[in-house]
């Protein structure tokens, strides 16, 4: 069996094309895209809507269309009033392991934007989540996530002030969180995420730069320390079209 250069994903069956037999006539236009977009490569802009329809014989709005189905998948991405061909999705393996070496094993530039700092009495929900009394002083810590400064993602981090009281002074918003809490002498020892896909609220998608209606992934995770103890609570959003999440798996032990 050969170790080599791996080979892409199959094709769906059928390649789209319901049982009837009958294309619709925007997955025509979607398909020849897909053949421009490979030969423009990353980056290459795309002819507008009007030269599109003039070239496919098809109508504006069903290049818009196929342009929107194209632009959901992460196929192309708009640049200024552009749109460019996008390249592949950053990949992030599921694991404790932080967004910043996630990105820099892809050889891209990580970076945070800080939104807000804030010290803030526990709510009730956040007070169970992080183990502390409700109204004990917690730290919310939002930041948009970058990749060579295309922004990908908005990240929402709570942490009992107890556990970092110096947050606010010596904490370098634009680095890793887990770096930070490692410096500190607090280990990470687990935690439990989960993933569902949710649009965008508008004060979300403009944070993160997308249209509201782009799917993004969301990630809940609780981390715990060593000891077991909760430490931190966070929500991030990754955008749909640029990121995609990995996870090795291990063969059962029994049957």
């Amino acid at each position: 069996m050969s170790h080599g250069t791996p080979h892409p994903p199959p094709a769906p069956v059928r390649s789209g094309v319901p049982e009837h037999g009958r294309v619709p006539k925007y997955y025509l236009v979607k398909a020849e895209l897909e053949e421009l977009l490979t030969r423009l490569g990353p980056g290459g802009a795309l002819p507008t809507e009007v030269d599109l329809a003039a070239r496919y014989g098809a109508a504006r709005a069903t290049v818009r269309q196929a342009l929107r189905e194209l632009l959901l998948e992460g196929r192309l991405r708009r640049r200024g009033r552009s749109t460019v061909v996008a390249g592949p999705k950053i990949e992030q393996p599921l694991s404790l392991a932080s967004y910043t070496e996630g990105v820099t094993r892809q050889g891209l530039r990580p970076h945070r934007t800080l939104i807000g700092l804030d010290r803030l009495p526990a709510d009730p929900a956040i007070a169970a989540c992080l183990g502390v009394a409700e109204g004990e002083p917690v730290w919310h810590l939002e930041r948009v996530l970058r990749a060579d400064e295309e922004r990908i993602g908005l990240e929402s981090t709570w942490v009992a002030v107890a556990r970092v009281p110096r947050l606010d002074e010596d904490f370098d918003p634009a680095g890793s969180f887990y770096r930070y809490l490692r410096d500190q002498g607090v280990a990470l020892g687990g935690a439990e995420e989960r993933i569902e896909t949710v649009p965008a609220s508008p004060r979300e998608a403009l944070l993160v730069g997308t249209p509201p209606a782009l799917p993004m992934l969301l990630l809940h995770r609780r981390s715990r320390d060593t000891a077991g103890h909760p430490l931190e609570q966070v929500r991030t959003l990754y955008r749909g079209d640029r990121f995609s999440f990995t996870l090795d798996l291990a063969a059962p032990t029994t049957d």
